[in-house]
């Protein structure tokens, strides 16, 4: 793997994602920055790493790489999608953790935040068991009108179940017999109580497939219907996947420049962060429509990475923790931290190159604002960005930037994917299971304990 660092900023394909790594590096950062020479041979490794997981996805295994191409599925999903909207008005998401992460990520950084009249359903996506929020939002519902789809890949996860007892309650109350219209499940597709009550109450079904795990299924049904009914061209979000799935897959035994995959770029520069100290990685967009995928990536970063043991038993507790930042709110909150307090972090942002409105900012008569005259939000944005990255820099401070086109479906899926490869890959790196989360099973179990479901586990 060859490492041009005078080409910092990826030059390929610049109708996607490019990565600025400059301020990562040495010549940007001083003493705290990386060598080129030692990017390029943990690159090396790397390229192995992607070997290694390409040979995995030809047996069957990491079927997340896969999901950008079920076009059965996607058929199915329009299907449903072409008869809900003759009388659904609010599309309701019952999930928690990967199975609404997601969702709320899809929809925040695609969909209008503020809308005028509703040519397509509402949608809702309830994360949470807050008895004020959830019995707010069931009785502000057209029940008539109102679809839920339940999605739980185990069929059993608490929150989502006792969401959907409450719904079920609700909807047979007021519909009677024809409540089972209004209960999409999302689920395991051969086991599972969920998919057994759906058999047999009659619920129309849609299937996670198997292996793949909640905080890498936003590509799947569990992020795809919603998506669809709300308006997303998923033909598109899919496309931008396989578009990036191309380039993830350069390297692998390929004189190439490491900076032409930006999954294996990522990933070296997080895991040569972590060896040097920098446990911490701030994920910052400069876009309010991407703060969503930031709380998604926090996810997927910490329960993928985060572990006790490594693939050879060796108790290692190692993990990067992942902090959420959006500019430029939070240059007023935490840089003051990042700027002269521990370090202990690594900064990636993430900024748009053209948002959907070009919003002019006015002459001022006032003498003090006339700075402002003639520029725009968008290029006063960018300029936040790139002032805070010069100001880290100089203060030995290392971050790169992820530049997106645009936020439109095709970049977004791209964008998603490309993060989970990294995960993937990264975990190779750490020397790690990136697909299960060992640690969040025992939370699981005490809390089914309390409840009465297990008390032996009580005096464990």
């Amino acid at each position: 793997m060859i490492l041009y660092p005078e080409f910092c900023i990826l030059s390929s394909l610049m109708e996607m994602l490019r990565t600025d790594f400059k301020n990562m590096l040495r010549d940007g950062v001083g003493r705290h920055g990386l060598s080129p020479a030692e990017l390029q041979r943990l690159g090396r490794r790397a390229e192995r790493c992607l070997a290694e997981l390409k040979e995995e996805r030809a047996k069957g295994r990491c079927p997340f790489l896969n999901l950008p191409y079920q076009k059965e599925v996607v058929g199915e999903i329009k299907r449903i999608d072409k008869e809900l909207r003759s009388w659904v008005r609010d599309f309701v998401v019952l999930g928690i953790g990967g199975s609404a992460l997601g969702n709320i990520a899809l929809h925040q950084a695609l969909n209008p935040p503020y809308i005028s009249g509703h040519e397509n359903p509402r949608i809702h996506v309830i994360d949470t068991i807050d008895p004020d929020l959830f019995d707010g939002l069931l009785k502000s519902l057209d029940l008539k009108h109102t679809v839920f789809n339940v999605i739980s890949k185990s069929g059993t996860t608490v929150e989502t179940v006792a969401q959907f007892l409450i719904v079920r309650e609700r909807l047979k109350d007021s519909l009677g017999s024809a409540y089972p219209r209004h209960i999409i499940t999302t689920t395991d597709p051969e086991d599972g109580a969920l998919r057994r009550l759906a058999e047999r109450e009659g619920y129309r079904q849609l299937f996670i497939p198997k292996g793949v795990g909640g905080r890498y299924s936003v590509l799947s049904p569990v992020g795809l219907l919603s998506a669809t009914v709300s308006g997303i061209n998923i033909d598109e979000l899919l496309g931008g996947a396989v578009e990036m799935d191309k380039r993830c897959q350069v390297g692998a035994r390929h004189a190439v420049p490491l900076q032409e995959n930006p999954a294996m770029l990522g990933a070296c520069l997080q895991y040569l962060s972590y060896k040097r100290g920098r446990h911490i990685t701030v994920i910052m967009p400069y876009s309010s429509a991407l703060e969503a995928v930031g709380e998604w990536f926090c996810q997927l970063w910490a329960e993928s990475l985060g572990k006790k043991s490594s693939l050879k038993g060796k108790v290692i507790h190692c993990g990067p923790t992942p902090v959420m930042a959006v500019g430029p709110t939070d240059q007023h909150s935490q840089l003051q931290l990042y700027m002269e307090g521990p370090f202990d972090k690594v900064i990636t942002f993430v900024a748009v190159e053209k948002f959907k409105a070009q919003v002019e900012i006015p002459q001022s008569p006032e003498a003090d604002f006339q700075y402002l005259s003639g520029h725009t939000l968008a290029g006063l944005m960018e300029a936040e960005r790139g002032g805070t990255e010069l100001a880290l820099a100089e203060a030995g401070r290392p971050s790169y930037t992820i530049y997106l086109p645009e936020l439109s479906a095709f970049h977004v899926g791209g964008l998603l994917y490309m993060f989970q490869v990294q995960t993937a890959l990264a975990g190779k790196l750490f020397g790690v299971n990136p697909f299960d989360q060992p640690g969040v099973e025992a939370g699981k179990a005490h809390t089914s304990a309390l409840l009465g479901k297990d008390r032996g586990m009580l005096s464990a």
